[in-house]
């Protein structure tokens, strides 16, 4: 199956002031689109091509195929990270079940917040944060560059993305400031709970 651009849930300025029009023209349409193109010219003549990307994902991580990695990796990633998002986002009001998770397993929303935003903070150079399924169990993670919990033997149910281009525009160098905004006002919590029932 061909890797396609998504188009984005909502306008281009509809995330503002907590993620900029300008942010998001360059990171859906120039740095993502880079993905699914760079992802379809690795994926021409592999077998893994007929997979779902789920399937190409963990494949390509235990074959260490960096060219799928970072590129499908990255599609994955960012089809989710669009839809982690929504205007008027954020906040401490969760679906029930997802709510009874964070509670048993990341000792409540603000220790998740606080994991979370430190999570993102500490990942050095590019890559993500993540609240993962393992073992049954909610955890806070983090990868590098394209990499993303289905190649760690995790389900992600929320992830945030530290490469520059997803800040640098809106908040220069202040990283923690970005991480601080992306939870407060802009997390989509109920595709959180959609994927957090799928997981």
């Amino acid at each position: 199956m061909a890797l396609e651009l998504p188009a984005l849930p909502y306008a281009y300025d509809a995330l503002g002031p907590y993620m900029s029009k300008e942010t998001l023209e360059f990171h859906h349409d120039k740095h993502h689109m880079a993905y699914v193109t760079n992802g379809n010219n690795a994926l021409k003549d592999n077998p893994l091509a007929d997979k779902s990307i789920e399937e190409i994902c963990k494949a390509a991580f235990a074959e260490k195929n960096a060219p799928l990695i970072n590129n499908v990796g990255q599609h994955y990633n960012h089809i989710h990270f669009w839809s982690w998002m929504k205007p008027n986002g954020g906040g401490k009001k969760l679906p029930g079940r997802l709510q009874a998770a964070i509670d048993s397993d990341l000792g409540g929303y603000d220790k998740m917040r606080t994991d979370f935003i430190q999570a993102g903070v500490t990942q050095f150079g590019s890559g993500w944060c993540w609240i993962a399924r393992k073992d049954g169990k909610l955890t806070i993670m983090k990868t590098p560059n394209g990499e993303n919990p289905l190649m760690h033997g995790a389900s992600p149910i929320l992830g945030c993305d530290v490469w520059e281009h997803s800040y640098y525009i809106d908040y220069r160098n202040l990283r923690p400031k970005y991480l601080e905004a992306f939870v407060d006002s802009l997390v989509n919590w109920d595709y959180v709970d959609e994927m957090f029932s799928k997981s």
